[in-house]
């Protein structure tokens, strides 16, 4: 048993699954706005960098929202550079905009594998940009699960964790046996930064956060650790990837207080 608490100190012996439930993992850098990466001819030594693992780009305009001296907001229009790793449903994207770059995964292999990629990203782009600091950095783990795993939540889950959600299974009928949509969210004050943890039930079709969780067509339980810092730090992709090594192994301890050996088992692990 740990003697640490699963805010600070080390990390769990990390125990691999081969059926893990993540639905996306994202790791994501700002700063202070580069207008030139609205630039195309710009941007072109950042693709250079690292096109031959994400050699697909899609240019994906947005409105940006800005406030003026006045206090009056005004909407501009701008871009988010899109790199994948293949031009119909790519496992690994990243994105590039004036003020964050971001890579994300729907086939998350080890954490070692993640940290490097995005170490590569951040140094493309303190290569081609020269930001000068790092205003916030995050790193955010979504587990979904479905089917079979969704019956068996009881056994998965840890019951200080379910609340509410635990069912009872029995006449009469606990509320935990009659919800169909219950999201709660914790705030926590770790080691290394914030950690915001958003857990439970979503219904068929449904979704918390469209950008990051699409809806799909059952029910589905998800347990999504974002964990993220806001204190300045020169943009060094050194210093960057060994934070974000830092947060996936604390998000890392918090999942192993939150799921129980039977979760692992479950999901092709050896506790």
């Amino acid at each position: 048993m740990r003697s640490v608490t699963p805010l600070s100190g080390g990390p769990p012996a990390e125990v691999p699954l081969a059926f893990a439930p993540l639905a996306r993992v994202i790791a994501q850098a700002r700063f202070a706005p580069i207008l030139a990466i609205r630039n195309p001819d710009k941007v072109a030594s950042f693709q250079e960098a690292i096109r031959a693992t994400y050699p697909v780009l899609q240019e994906e305009p947005i409105q940006q929202i800005t406030i003026g001296p006045l206090g009056v907001p005004a909407a501009r229009e701008g871009v988010i550079w899109r790199f994948g790793d293949r031009e119909n449903q790519p496992q690994w994207r990243v994105s590039l905009c004036t003020d964050f770059v971001a890579i994300e995964t729907f086939a998350y292999e080890s954490r070692a594998d993640f940290v490097s990629r995005f170490e590569h990203v951040v140094q493309a782009l303190e290569q081609s940009f020269k930001p000068a600091q790092c205003q916030r950095l995050g790193v955010r783990y979504i587990d979904r699960m479905k089917g079979e795993a969704v019956a068996r939540i009881a056994e998965l889950i840890s019951p200080k964790i379910l609340g509410i959600a635990l069912p009872n299974g029995e006449p009469p009928l606990s509320l935990g046996d009659a919800v169909l949509h219950l999201m709660t969210e914790a705030s926590f004050a770790a080691q290394e930064g914030q950690i915001t943890a958003r857990w439970g039930s979503l219904p068929e079709n449904a979704t918390y956060d469209p950008n990051a969780l699409e809806p799909i067509d059952k029910p589905s339980w998800i347990l999504d650790l974002d964990m993220f810092t806001t204190a300045p730090v020169a943009f060094q992709s050194e210093v960057l990837a060994s934070t974000a090594k830092a947060f996936a192994e604390r998000i890392y301890a918090v999942f192993r207080e939150m799921v129980t050996d039977e979760f692992l088992r479950f999901h092709g692990g050896n506790p």
